[in-house]
């Protein structure tokens, strides 16, 4: 069995709007109730406190209003973060939720019926039917399982629904392979010479972005005008989040459609913006969040997304004889090899050499 997520956004009316509120609220508030609970029993006894939401609603009353099964998401939610710190401490441990944060969210589940989709509506537990611009059909074999109902910081209310599928599929033939490159301006150079001409969203709105800070760092913090001014600067960055997000998806259909084999590189993007200071672009490309898109999309037509080692010399491999030029730095974008001669794209001639190892790797 597989799952398979669709994010649809939800139009609710005056009085659904205050309900997502109460469970906003009420869900944050029993994660930070039941953490700090945690906390002060492990700081007394030196052992871990099992605690349920059941036995906080006879103190607080208006836990019962909400749909009980949020309040259950958000109490394994915060089991398993905290097991996962006394697990590795790596990991670190949970955090309160602050009410000033501006990503709202619950998750329910479906339970004979409890949620449904009938004729552009959405059925949820004590909310009732919610208007749903659902662009997209399901198919008759998936089985609705969870839904998590989500606000964004301009006041738009989202349904991501997760559904359960048995997933049949076939093994692709490989007969069209390529090799993307990350490339700190362009997204990626493929194995064919051919650039995804990334728009860079991010770096386009920086000096606005610049501006709309400096006005803020000049309000009094906490005051009508600075909340104003903050959410100007969420709804921008909102905005060019989601243009990122719509090229990215875009150009991965565009290569799942079309290739068999997709050879990438397994590149430490933290480390890379960190150690060579290029976080803003590698922000920018969002080259992880492309992967993970390119990925499922191959995986769920039987096709293959094959990763090369970070390690794999792939810049200064020659793609032609393979002479390893050792002296090659950073800053050389084209170069010939010594052994053979053939003049190379930095680039291009990297995303060959992914390409072929990501062959090698596919077929050994």
């Amino acid at each position: 069995m597989a799952n398979k997520a669709y994010k649809f956004r939800l139009y609710p009316n005056a009085e659904q709007a205050i309900m997502f509120a109460k469970t906003f609220g009420c869900v944050r508030f029993i994660y930070n109730k039941m953490l700090g609970d945690k906390i002060a029993y492990y700081n007394e006894t030196k052992e871990k406190l099992s605690n349920t939401p059941a036995q906080y609603k006879p103190d607080f009353d208006f836990l019962k209003e909400i749909d009980s099964l949020a309040l259950a998401n958000a109490q394994i939610n915060l089991q398993t973060a905290y097991n996962n710190f006394f697990r590795d401490k790596a990991v670190g441990f949970p955090k309160f939720k602050s009410k000033k944060n501006n990503r709202n969210s619950y998750t329910t589940n479906n339970q004979n019926g409890s949620v449904r989709l009938e004729n552009g509506y959405i059925k949820l537990p004590k909310i009732g039917f919610v208007k749903v611009k659902q662009h997209r059909e399901i198919p008759e074999n998936y089985t609705l399982k969870s839904v998590t109902v989500s606000k964004t910081v301009s006041g738009k209310y989202y349904v991501s629904i997760l559904f359960e599928y048995e997933q049949i599929t076939e093994p692709a033939e490989i007969k069209i392979i390529i090799g993307p490159d990350f490339s700190m301006t362009e997204l990626f150079v493929d194995s064919n010479g051919d650039e995804s001409h990334y728009p860079r969203y991010y770096r386009r709105k920086l000096e606005k972005l610049k501006k709309m800070s400096r006005t803020l760092s000049k309000m009094k913090k906490f005051s009508n005008n600075w909340y104003k001014q903050k959410h100007k600067i969420a709804i921008l960055h909102e905005k060019t989040a989601n243009q990122c997000k719509d090229f990215l998806h875009k150009q991965s259909r565009q290569i799942a459609n079309v290739y068999d084999l997709v050879g990438v590189e397994d590149l430490n993007m933290k480390a890379m913006s960190q150690a060579l200071n290029f976080d803003k672009s590698v922000a920018d490309n969002s080259w992880g969040i492309f992967r993970t898109l390119l990925k499922y999309k191959l995986e769920e037509q039987g096709k293959y997304f094959v990763t090369v080692d970070k390690f794999f010399s792939s810049s200064k491999l020659c793609s032609v004889c393979g002479c390893r030029n050792a002296e090659l730095t950073l800053s050389v974008r084209a170069w010939t090899c010594p052994d053979c001669g053939a003049n190379h794209d930095r680039d291009i001639n990297a995303a060959i050499n992914i390409r072929n190892e990501a062959v090698r790797i596919a077929t050994a």
